[in-house]
C-alpha cells in the first residue's frame, strides 16, 4: 500500500515537537536481538556493528546514526525494525567512538571518514551475500554515506560502494548547518548535543590527550567542538577547512547512485534552503529531494503510525523497494 502524504499527528505539531518526540516519549521497542559484528580497522582497533538478519532479504541496509548517536538510539533502532519488517536485513553501525564500540577504537568520527567506512563496506558486501548493499543515514549519518558514495576510491568494479542511499534530515553544507544550530532559539539543542559529544570523547581512555581535555572544558558550541577535536584529529587546519572538505554539496553533481534526501521545511537543526535549491535546480539527476512542510529533524511522526514505524521509516523502506525493484517512484509514493 502506498503512503499518504505526511501529516503531523497529535500532539506532535511543529518542528520542535516532531524533533523531540522520541526524547519526550521513548518508543516501546522489543529487546535488541542484533548480532554483534566487530569490523577491524586498518589502523588498529575496530568498529562495532549489529546485524539484524532477515530470512529472505531483498537487500542489506547499512544504517548509520547521527551526531552524538549510536546503534542503540531509539529512532535508529525503530528505523531498523521497520526495514526488517519490509524485507531487508540491517547492519547498524557504531561510528568510531560511539555507543558500545567506544572501547574498541580510539578517536572520534567525522562527516568525512571514508577510511573507516571502507572495511565496513567490505563486511557489508560479505553479509549481503550477493544481494544489493544499500545505505540509510540519519542526519550526519546520511552526510557520511553521501561522502562515501562520492569517493571513487571506494568504488567496486567501477560502481558506487552502495546500490542505493536514503538520507534523512542530513546536512549537505556543514558550515550552514553549524550556523543554524548556533541560533539562539537552538540553545537547548546545542547544549544537549555538545554534552553528548564531550561525554563520548572523554570516555576514550586511550585516544584523548591533555591538550584535548583542556580544550573540551571551553567547548560551548558544535563549531567549538569541531575546532578543538574533529578538525585536528582528521587532519584539517580548522573547523572551516573541515566543513568545506566534508560538505557533500560541493560534489553532488558527481553522484551516481540512486539517492533520496528526505527533508522537512520546519527542521530546526538543518535549514531546508540547500535541499530546496537542489530540488528546484535539478543539477543532480541521481538525487531525489522530497520536502515535507512539517516533520522537524528526523521526526516525521504522522497519523496512522505503527509503534514500530513512523512515517519516515515507512517512506524510506518503500522508496528503497521501488528503486531495487525498478518501480516508478511517482507511482509508489507521494511527492511534492
Amino acid at each position: 500500500m502506498a503512503l499518504s502524504a505526511f501529516k503531523s499527528r497529535f500532539p506532535w505539531w511543529g518542528g520542535d515537537l516532531q524533533t523531540l518526540r522520541d526524547t519526550l516519549r521513548l518508543p516501546k521497542l522489543p529487546p535488541d536481538q542484533g548480532v554483534p559484528v566487530p569490523v577491524r580497522l586498518p589502523c588498529g582497533g575496530a568498529l562495532l556493528a549489529f546485524h539484524d538478519p532477515h530470512p529472505k532479504p531483498l537487500a542489506l541496509v547499512l544504517l548509520l546514526h547521527g551526531l552524538g548517536g549510536s546503534s542503540d538510539r531509539e529512532g535508529l533502532r525503530r528505523m531498523g525494525l521497520a526495514l526488517q519488517a519490509s524485507g531487508f536485513a540491517v547492519l547498524r553501525l557504531n561510528l568510531r567512538g560511539a555507543g558500545k564500540g567506544r572501547a574498541l577504537a580510539p578517536g572520534s568520527y567525522a562527516a568525512l571518514c571514508n577510511q573507516d567506512l571502507a572495511p565496513v563496506l567490505a563486511v557489508g558486501r560479505g553479509l549481503a551475500a550477493g544481494k544489493p548493499l544499500v545505505g540509510v543515514g540519519i542526519s550526519l549519518g546520511g552526510t557520511i554515506l553521501l561522502n562515501a558514495c562520492l569517493d571513487p576510491g571506494l568504488n567496486i568494479d567501477g560502481k558506487s560502494c552502495l546500490d542505493a542511499l536514503v538520507c534523512t534530515s542530513s546536512p549537505l553544507d556543514l558550515g550552514l548547518c553549524s550556523a543554524s544550530i548556533e541560533r539562539p532559539r537552538n540553545r537547548i539543542y546545542q547544549h544537549w548535543l555538545v554534552k553528548r559529544l564531550v561525554k563520548q570523547t572523554l570516555e576514550d581512555a586511550v585516544g584523548i590527550n591533555e591538550h584535548e581535555r583542556h580544550a573540551l572544558r571551553k567547548v560551548r558550541t558544535i563549531r567549538d567542538f569541531d575546532e578543538a577535536i574533529t578538525a585536528p584529529r582528521w587532519g584539517y587546519s580548522n573547523a572551516a577547512a573541515y566543513y568545506k572538505a566534508a560538505s557533500p554539496i560541493h560534489k553532488l553533481s558527481e553522484l551516481k547512485v540512486p539517492s533520496l534526501l528526505l527533508q522537512a521545511l520546519d527542521d530546526p537543526w538543518v535549514t531546508a534552503s540547500t535541499a530546496q535549491r537542489l530540488r528546484d535546480e535539478q543539477t543532480c539527476p541521481s538525487l531525489k529531494v522530497v520536502l515535507t512542510p512539517n516533520g522537524g529533524h528526523n521526526g516525521f511522526h504522522a497519523k496512522g503510525d505503527h509503534p514500530l514505524a513512523c512515517w519516515g521509516d515507512r517512506f524510506t523502506a518503500q522508496w528503497l523497494k521501488a528503486v531495487l525493484l525498478d518501480q516508478p517512484f511517482s507511482d509508489r509514493l507521494p511527492i511534492d
